[in-house]
This record gives structure tokens, sequence and C-alpha cells, in this order.
């Protein structure tokens, strides 16, 4: 055993959680169709559907569905460590400090860190603690927060657990890369930390369950970074359709495009990474394994044809064995506020996804159009794209009005009941700009009151439900049904 496998070890035997492959809370991890508290996927299909995407290497069959193989028999610490019982956590006052730690601090979570450590004495919190596989970054980062910041230490460790254990740490930031969400976010509240997720809230479905269950097991605070969910347009969106005022809701529909020139989430490669740079191990994880190689470095778009262990770290977002691509991160971005503006956030009864991928560098789509069934009657269509960036028109179709959303809320009755229904903008009261320190301001207010998040963990398991069997859709050609009530997955 090597010497990191045997510490491996020491803190899975630390924590009190089971041994790799043993059972945890959940049941079985390995199979992408099968979701926390049932016995297996209830998908009954004799092979593929024209236009489906053809098995890769990296894919698995279930049932005769390609799907990617989750191998949670790799996660750190087994399959969803669960303590004997959840650690307890002080009690936060309106004037007490929230000790926050970082876990990932590239672009997105060098983002948040940046907010806390120079809004740290306006939130009354302070970064105190580091984690990232890669060295020079989390190094960095540590400088940073103990400089600028004002902590008297900082803990740094490529090991998020080290931080975990650490009692004077309340809170973590979690933005790594999508299969490290759902992990460290359930080991984190197992000891008894508050977390803020980046969207995706998981890699995969069965994933999200057992966020969701942890969350209101350990009565964890559970805030997915969402930040449209903090834009109170939305919430005044949903108030309207509850007070009946565009009748009953028919149909959402909104996009997120963009077109990149050098290929969307082709960034930059460092040249300094090595094996004792960057941990290729951990970083992998549960994800399928593959030999560290490095082509040296490269910059934003440049090489896009490179797969070596440098773009895949840098580039996560083109790979399946990480990432869903647009669905995981530019649909939620839509998904999150739409359900809120519905005024009644449902989990899906179907989605169908169509996806295309065009640029042969990648293996996420470039083009998705996903539709999604609700138990109420209503749906929702998100288009996504990386290629062209004319998007749709936001807005909430109703049976006697439509909701358009832009600095505003706006009704405009449909003609058949323009003497009926009352017509104009809304005010809205509160933010209608989407930026991430609300959002982060909104977890740090639920911490200390008690309040439901904006991007809570209910809400964001349902759009999560959405992402997933998107993504399931369009591996397979096939729409996806599901029953919120047994978590149970059919196609058909």
């Amino acid at each position: 055993m090597s010497s990191s496998e045997s510490r491996t070890q020491d803190l899975t035997q630390d924590q009190g959680t089971t041994t790799p492959g043993g059972e945890a809370a959940g049941g079985s991890r390995r199979d992408f169709l099968k979701v926390a508290g049932t016995t297996a996927a209830g998908v009954l299909v004799g092979g593929l559907a024209a236009g489906a995407r053809p098995a890769r290497a990296a894919d698995k069959l279930a049932s005769g569905i390609p799907v990617p193989k989750a191998e949670a028999d790799k996660f750190v610490g087994g399959k969803f460590p669960k303590a004997p019982v959840a650690a307890s956590s002080r009690a936060i006052g309106a004037n007490d400090r929230i000790n926050i730690a970082v876990v990932g601090v590239g672009g997105m979570g060098g983002g948040h860190l940046s907010h806390f450590v120079r809004d740290g004495k306006q939130r009354n919190t302070m970064v105190v603690g580091i984690s990232d596989v890669y060295k020079p970054r989390m190094e960095r980062s540590a400088a940073y927060a103990k400089k600028d910041g004002g902590a008297p230490t900082v803990q740094a460790d490529k090991d998020y657990r080290r931080l975990l254990e650490n009692k004077d740490i309340d809170a973590i930031v979690i933005a790594t890369p999508e299969h490290w969400h759902a992990q460290i976010a359930c080991h984190a509240m197992e000891a008894g930390k508050h977390v803020y997720i980046q969207k995706p809230m998981s890699r995969y479905l069965d994933e999200a369950f057992q966020v969701h269950d942890t969350a209101l097991r350990t009565k964890r605070v559970v805030q997915v970074g969402s930040q449209g969910c903090s834009n109170m347009i939305y919430h005044t969106s949903g108030k309207a359709i509850r007070d009946g005022r565009i009748g009953p809701i028919i149909m959402g529909q909104g996009s997120y495009c963009r077109n990149n020139p050098k290929g969307e989430w082709n960034y930059g490669i460092p040249g300094d990474i090595t094996p004792e740079t960057l941990d290729w191990k951990m970083w992998l994880g549960s994800a399928p394994e593959r030999a560290f190689s490095f082509k040296g470095a490269a910059g934003d778009g440049e090489q896009p044809e490179r797969d070596d262990s440098g773009a895949r770290f840098s580039r996560y977002r083109k790979y399946d064995d990480y990432s869903a691509g647009i669905l995981g991160d530019l649909m939620p971005h839509k998904l999150h506020p739409f359900l809120i503006a519905s005024g009644n956030p449902e989990y899906p009864t179907r989605v169908m996804c169509i996806g295309t991928q065009l640029d042969k560098n990648r293996e996420v789509d470039d083009l998705v159009q996903v539709v999604a069934e609700f138990p109420s009657g209503w749906s929702m269509l998100f288009v996504g794209s990386t290629v062209n960036e004319q998007g749709m028109q936001d807005m909430v179709r109703g049976h006697k009005a439509t909701i358009y959303f832009g600095n505003g809320v706006e009704v405009r009755p449909e003609r058949p009941y323009a003497e009926e229904v009352e017509g104009g903008t809304i005010a809205v009261e509160g933010p209608t700009f989407e930026n991430h320190e609300n959002h982060e301001n909104d977890w740090l207010l639920s911490i200390r009151t008690g309040k439901v998040p904006n991007c809570n963990i209910d809400l964001a398991t349902k759009v999560q439900t959405i992402i997933s069997l998107a993504e399931m859709s369009a591996r397979t050609g096939k729409a996806m049904n599901f029953d919120a009530k047994t978590r149970k997955v059919t196609a058909g």
C-alpha cells in the first residue's frame, strides 16, 4: 500500500465511515440509472433509439442503455460515508463570525474566495481553510486569504477531509469539478458544516438524492450556486402566478446561448503541471482511471484537440467523465429561477432532450434542446448552445396571460382575456440583477437566521433530476419518465 493509500484509509477510519466498496446510505452507486432509495432503475429498453449517441469505451451497459460509469467504490472513504452520529456544530447567531473554507479555488472557486476575503469585515466572515489538489493554486490562495483576509492562520491541504476535521470551520464552499460535488457535500454535512455547492449540485442523479437526504437528516443549510435564484424578478413572478394573474400555467421557455470562436471551455493550461504539483489520482476521484500525461502549456483556445491530463484538468467540462456540459453548466441558470417563477417548483414527470455535437474535440454536446413536463400540466422548454448566441425570449405562458422577463416582470393578457386580466409591469421588491455576492449573502443569512435559502436543497434536487434525465434522454434517444414517490426512472 502506498503512503497516500494508507493516509486515505486512516482518514476513513478517523471519520467512522464505511470502507471502500462497503455499503453506505443508499446502496449501490455503480449504475447511472439507479437512484437512492430504490433497488434498481426501472429502465426496460432493448437497444438504442434512432439518433442516440453510441456507446464509448467509458460507458457501461444498463438494461441495454449505454450510460457513464459511476465508480463509487473509488470515492474517497467509500460510498458516501455516513457517520454513526452526525457531527454537531455550534449555533451561529446574528453577530457571530462564520469561518469558511473553500474547496476548489480555480475559476469559480477563486471568485468566491475573493468575495469572502474582500467583504469579510462587512459580512463578519473569515476564510480559514483552503483545499485544492493543484498545489501552486492552493498555496497562492492560502497566502491571499491570510494576507488580504486577515486570518491569523489558514489551513491549506489538498485533502479536503482534513479541513472537515477542523471544528473552527463552520461552512464549506464547494467549487470543484462536478464529479466531486456530491461527495464533498455529504462529507461536509456529516462533519457538521453548512455547504454552498456550485451548480450543478451533483454529477449523477443518485448522488443528488444522497445530498438531499443528508441535508434533511443533518439539518445543515445548503445553497446551490445558481445565483439567478437571488434575483427577485422570479420570486415576483411566482407570487403573481400563485395569485392567478395569468390563469393556469401552460409553458415556460428560456435559453442560454453562447458562441465562443475558441471553443467553449477551452481554457488555458498552465505549464507547471507535474505529478508533484497536481495530485492526479485524487483529482480523478471516482471517475475512470487514466494515466498521468502532460503535453505542456497552452493558451486560451489553443490546442483544442488535446486529451492529456492538463487538458482534462483545465477543461473538464468538455468531458463526460466529469461534466454534463451545457446541461450541467448553463441549463441550471434557467431551470432554478424558472421553477421559482412557476410559483410551485415540482419534480418532472417526463424529460426529453436532443443533443447535437458539432465540435469533435470534445465529448459533450454543442447544442441541446430540452423539454420537461410537470405534474400540474405545464412544461419547460430550454435551448442551450455554445456555437450560436441567439437565444429565445424568456417567458412563462399562462392560459389567460403571459409573463415576460427583462429588467422586471410584465404581464401581457391573451387577446380573449384582455378585459378580464390586468396587464402591465409588476413592482419587484429587492435586487433585479444576478450576482454571486447576493447569492452568497443569502446563504449566510440563512445560516444565521434559519430562513430557507433561495436555491435550497428541495429546489436544487428537482432541477438536478431534470438535468440528469435530460442527459439520459440525449444518450438513449428516448424520453425519460420519473416517479417522484419511488424515485424510479423508466424510458418510453
